[in-house]
């Protein structure tokens, strides 16, 4: 019986661990350069460096826009407000 939980307990690990994986994109304001705007999320199962590496894509597409006057930065984690 407890070999056959065995499996069960895995994914529950794994699932634990996900959050850590998770990246946000996030921009200040054009009147606030404090304030926080949640822009993206990436949270895609593909793990930590893909989320990463996407969010900092994401991140130099916003930043390179002509005119754009905004900071965007990543942040490792869930939205936070």
């Amino acid at each position: 019986m407890i070999k056959k939980c065995f499996p069960f307990l895995s994914l529950l690990l794994i699932a634990c661990n996900s959050s850590d994986d998770h990246y946000t994109l996030y921009r200040n304001s054009v009147t606030d350069n404090s304030m926080r705007i949640h822009v993206a999320s990436f949270d895609a199962s593909d793990g930590h460096a893909y989320n990463m590496a996407n969010c900092q894509i994401a991140q130099e597409l916003f930043q390179k826009q002509d005119g754009v006057t905004t900071k965007f930065w990543c942040e490792k984690g869930k939205f936070k407000k």
